[in-house]
């Protein structure tokens, strides 16, 4: 039985890509760990519009924090060792995870940068503004 979809309307042609995306995210974790913002900031003179991604990664340090690119997906992978070995604990509260948050970024969106600061990751991208491109097609005759 095949699947309906509300892109699968025959006047909208080459929307494949989009259905697959909706599909990857509702099959994404529902974790909330790290919890993170995502803001825009203001702009400068011309420049593009810019979002600021901010994972709250208490207890990571930079090399336990790995930032991908893959195609349009950036993926934020944290790993943390478990060192019980060379501490003695009266109560443990606090526990090595690891995490990984994946966000999908529209085409043409670009990474500027990560910094770390007092516990925060943040991922800086910049989003170009699309050229409106307009071009008269012309119509061959077969007489």
């Amino acid at each position: 039985m095949s699947r309906l979809s509300p892109l699968s309307s025959p006047l909208l042609l080459g929307f494949d890509e989009i259905e697959r995306v909706l599909d990857r995210v509702t099959k994404s974790t529902t974790d909330g760990y790290p919890p993170y913002n995502i803001e825009r900031l203001p702009k400068e003179d011309n420049s593009p519009e810019r979002l600021r991604i901010t994972l709250a990664v208490a207890g990571f340090k930079r090399e336990q924090i790995d930032i991908v690119l893959e195609e349009n997906q950036l993926i934020i992978h944290g790993r943390q060792s478990d060192e019980t070995g060379e501490r003695h604990y009266l109560h443990r509260g606090i526990a090595a995870r690891q995490f990984q948050r994946t966000f999908l970024l529209v085409d043409g969106m670009e990474v500027l940068g990560a910094e770390l600061s007092h516990g925060l990751l943040c991922v800086d991208l910049v989003r170009p503004e699309p050229q409106r491109i307009q071009r008269r097609i012309e119509i061959a005759s077969k007489d």
